[in-house]
């Protein structure tokens, strides 16, 4: 009884002792409040601070939302980075969405805290929002006096000491890099068309890539090799001394998938396109402006360069005479001048990309390496670009079907284009495929009745021409008999 006494008489005394503590601390506080200014009180408060931040073994980096009016590329590089980093079993998780097409991005809600490691080391995270008071415009509400309460968000990123120097010169450029990396991968694309001297964009939605382009293995690969070594190599570019860009020629009969390979090489570089329609350009001082006026990291497009626009002639018109420079139309030179002349420096990490359905229509000047660099045909199906669209199509690998379609694929000359649109007939896999071999057997008729047509032509014009010598030499002996 009396130990229990003596228990209830120390926990009066410290209850006390603490009641007057507090009591004391809050005068204290009181006092200081009103005898000494807001700048003295912040010196103490700063100088405490950095006492405790000599003393404590932990370093803190605070990210803002803002620096000054502008935004702060390093919060939203944090942002991002985290996004992808974010524990799921946290209590509180803020989540949007700002595009239909586009998944969920998690992110932390104030006063949460999460940890990452990076290279061995513990990096603690944390999302403070604070009131910030002040006049004019700003995200959050309006406070009192008429002024407007801004809400000021950041992070901070907590560290051991010890680490201090890999978090500034390792883990930070870390997170720039792999934020960009995501928000290119994640960004919608664009495509533009020209119309004046302006270029008008709408989203690019286009679904072909590598995968699901019906394409012989062996070029598409060495596409993908060419395109990944182009991109990587900005420096070698520099050090040579030429512009970093890159040319392509797809060339091939319509329906056999130059339209898609673009598509499919703006989704793996996650570059825009750039639709150039040169009948729409009359100078080349336009052509000069809209070429300038596109953004590095993009694609320019001229599909059916042979019959856009007349590019034979660079230096005369169209009867042989001298053309007027003033009149400034557009020409092969004034392309070319673009492709690799001066002009060509005006941006970086450019895909120039010329379409044609007949090569040998073009001038030589336009394909010499350099300027085209890498010529691509686009040939007809065969039994490997059959087998993707089947794939593409039915989600099949494999068929009772496969023998006999790929023999007729060998014999026909069918586009990718033509296949497709007969495997797309019929939802039914089985049915699907009985159809292309009637398809391909049909074309294959089609192809003897065509070639015995010509041989019968063929046929028809030798004996007519026989005939006609035939003619002219019984012509000849009588007239040589008169003679005698």
């Amino acid at each position: 009884m009396a130990t229990y006494d003596k228990a209830i008489e120390s926990y009066k005394k410290a209850v006390t002792t603490a009641a007057s503590v507090a009591a004391s601390a809050m005068l204290v506080r009181g006092v200081v409040n009103e005898l000494l200014p807001y700048e003295v009180r912040d010196l103490l408060t700063s100088g405490l601070g950095y006492l405790r931040s000599r003393m404590s073994s932990q370093h803190t980096v605070v990210i803002e939302e803002t620096e000054g009016w502008a935004a702060n590329q390093l919060y939203d590089a944090a942002r991002a980075y985290l996004a992808t980093r974010i524990n799921t079993d946290m209590q509180r998780l803020r989540v949007s969405r700002v595009d239909e097409g586009k998944s969920l991005m998690f992110s932390m809600e104030e006063g949460e805290e999460m940890a990452d490691l990076h290279d061995g080391a513990e990096f603690r995270w944390r999302l403070v929002c604070r009131d910030n008071p002040g006049a004019g415009a700003g995200n959050g509400g309006r406070g009192g006096n008429g002024s407007y309460r801004v809400e000021v968000r950041s992070f901070e990123m907590g560290f051991h000491k010890k680490h201090k120097e890999k978090a500034i010169t390792s883990y930070l450029p870390h997170i720039l890099a792999t934020a960009k990396k995501i928000k290119e991968q994640d960004r919608t694309l664009k495509i533009y068309m020209n119309e004046g001297e302006s270029w008008f964009a709408i989203d690019l939605h286009h679904p072909s890539t590598f995968s699901t382009l019906a394409m012989d293995h062996k070029m598409k690969q060495s596409v993908m090799d060419d395109l990944e070594r182009f991109v990587k190599r900005k420096e070698y570019y520099k050090r040579i001394g030429k512009a970093w860009k890159r040319g392509y020629l797809l060339y091939g009969p319509p329906g056999t998938g130059k339209s898609s390979l673009i598509a499919a090489m703006a989704n793996y570089l996650k570059f825009d396109v750039y639709d150039l329609e040169l009948t729409e350009v009359k100078w080349n001082s336009t052509l000069r402006r809209l070429l300038i006026g596109m953004t590095n990291r993009s694609i320019l497009v001229i599909e059916d360069i042979d019959c856009s626009v007349d590019l034979q002639q660079r230096d005369e018109g169209q009867d042989g005479t001298k053309s007027n420079p003033s009149e400034d139309k557009v020409t092969l030179s004034g392309l070319l001048n673009f492709v690799d002349g001066l002009w060509s420096t005006s941006g970086e990490e450019r895909i120039i990309i010329f379409t044609t359905n007949y090569k040998e229509r073009l001038d030589p000047a336009l394909l010499r390496p350099g300027r085209m660099d890498m010529h691509i045909h686009m040939g007809y199906c065969c039994p490997e670009s059959f087998r993707i669209l089947a794939s593409n199509y039915h989600s099949i690998s494999d068929h009772d079907t496969y023998p006999e379609i790929e023999e007729l694929i060998k014999e026909v000359m069918v586009t990718p284009a033509e296949v497709a649109e007969v495997l797309m007939r019929n939802d039914d896999t089985d049915i699907a495929l009985e159809g292309l071999i009637q398809f391909l057997k049909g074309k294959k008729s089609d192809a003897k009745d065509s070639k015995g047509e010509n041989v019968d032509h063929v046929a028809k014009e030798d004996a007519k021409e026989m005939t006609t010598k035939q003619d002219v030499s019984g012509d000849q002996n009588l007239n040589d008999a008169g003679k005698e």
